[in-house]
């Protein structure tokens, strides 16, 4: 039996605050914990596929797909693009848990989309430190997949570079548009 620790009781100041939102997610997440029931799947994809996406919150992946829990590995970031760490998601994917091939999707109206180094420039004077990361952004929404399906399929570390597709997502429709 897992013992979950209380949570500490708010001060009376606390208690006139609403619920945060991750106040509102541990509340759900008991409410869930209590039907869960461990279906015994294994870390492996039952598909296996891994699925390479933006973060947008538009994105309801498993619906659009029609995946189901267990089914895919999918690794989502700003952009959807093939960073130095997707490829190593990618990679411990492929060689550790059987995934062999890869759907890549950007989207319509992404926040990426026009937004330029301007942005870790103002980062560095607000902050004093320029982020060691590129902001990945991109004018061109069929060449960002395009370049994003060429550093998979060129990575020496993935083992399966033949399934790989990639993808625009139309935030107005729902639809997938395959980019060649």
């Amino acid at each position: 039996m897992t013992v979950t620790p209380e949570r500490p009781t708010p001060t009376a100041a606390a208690d006139s605050q609403p619920p945060s939102i991750i106040d509102r997610f541990v509340d759900a997440n008991r409410a869930y914990a209590v039907e869960f029931r461990d279906g015994g799947m294994d870390a492996r994809p039952v598909q296996h596929v891994t699925v390479v996406a933006c973060m947008d919150a538009r994105l309801d992946l498993f619906a659009a797909l029609g995946l189901e829990l267990g089914d895919a590995h999918v690794i989502r970031n700003a952009g959807g693009v093939v960073t130095d760490d997707t490829i190593r998601s990618l990679t411990i994917s492929q060689r550790a848990l059987g995934t062999s091939s890869i759907a890549l999707i950007h989207h319509t109206g992404c926040g990426l989309l026009g937004l330029t180094e301007d942005f870790r420039r103002e980062l560095e004077l607000e902050v004093g430190q320029r982020p060691q990361w590129a902001v990945e952004s991109f004018v061109d929404l069929d060449g960002d997949v395009r370049q994003s399906m060429q550093r998979v399929r060129t990575s020496p570390f993935l083992l399966h570079t033949d399934d790989v597709r990639g993808f625009v997502f139309d935030v107005h429709t729902g639809l997938l548009r395959e980019v060649l």
